[in-house]
């Protein structure tokens, strides 16, 4: 508040030098009424003070995925087979897994962490850090690289990851590994899941508004998942297994416009923890025989739906063109209204607000779930469908894969808008929405060597390799 009195004196003072030279120039000089004087210095003290004291525009400077290396591949083949010789699993369990992969339409070009790659894996403490490592560091070093910041700019490291909590932290060896300032702000964000890569661009979000203008902050999403892998027969805790793979992202976001490649438009976060249902439906607990997993339960995609609703509800009105708003509210009243008539419910035309789509990859479900949700096409899904069978499950970091496909297929124009949508345990729904303001013609990311297998929209008629 101090700086912004002393910047709105310091403009006025300006303002009023101004005036006097120009009096002063004028021949003959023309009588100025102090009035006058006083609106025009009343004005530009207000709009100073809005400019400074109003939220700050954020923007996302760049981002980088984690490209796995081809021995971390695992085909379907090799999981099974590691399933029918595992003394840990029965017949009916090797099955189910069979089951599940047919029904996936994941590809063999998914990728998992050495310590999975065993019939009986295992993942102590250091298999653990060897994979952070792994994952972390190349591809903050594909950030770094992309957009050539001074580290010393870096004012803040958030990061988040939900089943690996070290000591030191993961934060803590960033910084050890690139010598990051001593002042730097850290923040740690872990147990929320597949929602938390959007949580994390919201508090940093946050983070910049009361920071100088054009300040720094690094965001890695990540999930280790050598530590989480289940080693019994708990069909609902076995779905981690098989569906999750290593994935990893870094962000780079700023107040500064410059080199800026995205603005972030909105953030809404829905959460529905106070619902027992919803708390449940994601929950790491022990089975029977006190192995520890993550169970996922029945009512997971109806939580899902009701959680969407919440936040689309939320989100709607700060994206939606008034004659989208318009109908939604007119087919409310009738609903309401004419209590002996059914009226179905208007789905908003979100294809109005946003070109893009990014949706969580947690499975073919889902992506159809919020689909129909939206009443989405299927070019709109395209990149959510062709991520999880390309990659599988990434968690939080999915919707980066994401906008990296639509970016490797030349998809992204300039002023083009997309909308992120994240899910994870609590139960949490989190929408970002972002405007294009550079596009990136750099293929080389995650998609550069598997993108032109992609040519049409079913990911069945991907090519194999």
């Amino acid at each position: 508040i101090v700086t912004t009195m002393t910047l709105i004196a310091a403009v006025i003072t300006k303002v009023a030098q101004w005036f006097a030279a120009a009096h002063e120039s004028l021949t003959p000089p023309i009588a100025i009424c102090p009035v006058h004087l006083l609106v025009v210095a009343l004005l530009i003290a207000t709009a100073t003070a809005y400019l400074a004291l109003g939220p700050k525009t954020v923007y996302l400077v760049d981002y980088a995925c984690f490209r796995p290396r081809s021995n971390f591949r695992y085909t379907k083949a090799t999981f099974l087979e590691h399933a029918h010789l595992s003394p840990l699993l029965g017949d009916s369990t090797t099955n189910f897994i069979a089951t599940i992969l047919e029904r996936s339409n994941m590809s063999d070009q998914t990728y998992v962490p050495p310590a999975l790659g065993y019939i009986e894996p295992y993942c102590g403490l250091d298999e653990a850090r060897a994979e952070a490592e792994l994952i972390v560091f190349p591809v903050i070093d594909d950030l770094l690289a992309k957009t050539g910041i001074n580290r010393d700019a870096i004012g803040v490291l958030i990061t988040n990851w939900s089943l690996f909590c070290s000591v030191p932290s993961i934060s803590d060896m960033i910084v050890n590994r690139y010598k990051l300032r001593g002042d730097l702000r850290i923040v740690d964000l872990s147990g929320m899941a597949c929602s938390a890569s959007l949580t994390t661009v919201g508090l940093a979000s946050n983070m910049l508004q009361v920071m100088p203008w054009g300040s720094h902050v690094l965001v890695v999403s990540t999930e280790i998942i050598g530590p989480s892998y289940y080693a019994g027969n708990n069909r609902s805790m076995l779905l981690a297994n098989i569906l999750f793979r290593m994935s990893g992202a870094a962000k780079l976001l700023s107040t500064s416009r410059s080199k800026a490649r995205f603005q972030l438009r909105h953030l809404t976060r829905t959460i529905t923890a106070s619902n027992n249902n919803a708390y449940r439906c994601v929950y790491q607990e022990e089975d029977e025989k006190g192995n520890i997993g993550i169970a996922l339960s029945r009512d997971l995609m109806n939580v899902a739906e009701d959680a969407l609703k919440a936040n689309i509800m939320a989100t709607g009105p700060l994206v939606l063109p008034a004659s989208q708003l318009l109908k939604f509210l007119f087919f409310y009243m009738a609903k309401k209204m004419l209590f002996g008539w059914k009226v179905g419910p208007y789905i908003p035309n979100f294809s109005l607000a946003f070109e893009h789509f990014c949706i969580h990859a947690g499975g073919p479900a889902v992506i159809t779930s919020v689909q129909h949700g939206l009443n989405l096409s299927n070019k709109h899904v395209e990149p959510s469908r062709m991520t999880f069978h390309q990659f599988g499950n990434q968690m939080s970091a999915s919707v980066w894969y994401e906008l990296a496909y639509i970016e490797a297929k030349g998809q992204m124009k300039k002023g083009n808008r997309v909308l992120m949508i994240g899910f994870g345990a609590g139960y949490e729904c989190n929408t970002a929405g972002w405007v294009c303001i550079q596009p990136s013609f750099d293929v080389d990311g995650p998609w550069a060597n598997c993108v032109d297998r992609y040519s049409a929209m079913s990911p069945t008629n991907a090519k194999q390799t």
